[in-house]
């Protein structure tokens, strides 16, 4: 028990120091480029920078848990504490359980808080230094819904309003009706219309045929259950939603023939993408020499840290091209963990196979 206490204090102190690095560095860096464009408010300017350091720790948690790990190992290499460990009797097993425990606690927080709006901490930001607004009106959004096509000028995402709708109706690939209105409110499931016109096209066009046909409506309901969270977040195709957005969205639209792979790659990546540290951390263990006097520490942190950006780089390069819909989600972003925890497991059984030959030579 005071192994593990001492082990989970070492790597969650370094863990809090690379992470305030790397994330101070990411917010450094976005106020030199950005200074001249923020608002002129003390508060607004405090509360961009509070957002971007969300924004930075979404970011930079992932690949701070294996930089920790780089660490922690080194420093017990350093001090003989590895090997007085190993003297002692403790498995590599009892010796990885403090770090893993600690990575899994600590993603499992991380992909909680994409429940909230830390996932939109980027959007807030930016909204703030383009406009001193925390949320700006959708504009000029077009999408289907249940056969229906329907436009809205702008959309409020906070107050739940929408103007200019046009809804357009087709039945059998031909123009059913037009309706149009100024303004909508979500309310109760529904977007509620209190006045609306409506046109109809004549079913034929002879003639003796009727002409368009004009009626005004009020208290319609349309579009149930299109919340507009997910009209504003998803269905425009922003990657920067919520669990709950993503999970509803595609409750909502799996029926409707729509293209959900910017859901599904945006839902993977915050689920599946931040296990790549704790493959990582095993795999850099099994390479971790009992000693310094076997390896270099230099050259083998030096590796580590380099094949750890070379991974975060590529599960990046794959996120971003299944966001554009270039390779599918699941070749973009299961399958690179799938591989690299193939690699794990034939790392950890390396070793084995080694002391089973070296056993029957004996």
């Amino acid at each position: 028990m005071l192994a593990f206490t001492t082990l989970s204090s070492l790597y969650l102190r370094y863990f809090s120091i690379v992470l305030i690095a790397l994330s101070s560095f990411m917010v450094g860096f976005d106020l030199m480029e950005n200074a001249s464009e923020l608002p002129h408010s003390a508060n607004l300017v405090l509360i961009y920078i509070m957002y971007k350091y969300f924004y930075a720790v979404d970011m930079m948690l992932p690949i701070s848990l294996t930089f920790a790990m780089i660490a922690s190992l080194v420093e017990l290499v350093r001090s003989n504490a590895l090997v007085a460990y190993f003297s002692i009797g403790y498995s590599k097993a009892r010796i990885l359980a403090p770090f893993l425990t600690m990575t899994t606690l600590l993603i499992s927080i991380y992909i909680g808080l994409h429940a909230t709006n830390f996932a939109r901490a980027n959007e807030f930001a930016d909204n703030l230094r383009d406009s001193s607004e925390f949320i700006r009106p959708t504009s000029n959004l077009f999408f289907t819904h249940e056969g229906n096509y329907i436009y809205f000028g702008n959309l409020y995402p906070l107050s739940k309003r929408a103007e200019d709708i046009r809804i357009f109706t087709f039945e059998k690939g031909q123009l059913k009706e037009a309706l149009s209105a100024s303004e909508a409110v979500y309310r109760n499931g529904f977007w509620n219309i209190e006045k609306a016109h409506m046109l109809r096209p004549p079913e034929d066009f002879d003639l003796k045929g009727l002409g368009i046909v004009t009626e005004d409506k009020e208290n319609l309901k349309v579009l149930r259950d299109f919340k507009p969270k997910i009209l504003d977040q998803v269905y425009e195709g922003k990657v920067n939603f919520t669990i709950t957005d993503g999970l509803e969205a595609l409750t909502l639209l799996k029926n409707q023939n729509v293209d959900v792979a910017k859901i599904m790659s945006g839902m993977y990546r915050m689920f599946i993408t931040p296990w790549f540290a704790p493959l990582l951390m095993v795999i850099f263990f099994t390479y971790t020499p009992v000693s310094s006097r076997f390896l270099n520490l230099s050259l083998f942190s030096f590796g580590a840290i380099l094949a750890t950006l070379m991974v975060w780089g590529l599960l990046f390069m794959f996120g971003e091209l299944s966001n554009n819909k270039t390779i599918s989600p699941e070749i973009g972003i299961i399958l690179p963990i799938g591989l690299l925890f193939i690699v794990m497991v034939w790392r950890l059984g390396n070793p084995l196979r080694r002391v089973r030959v070296k056993s029957r030579q004996n």
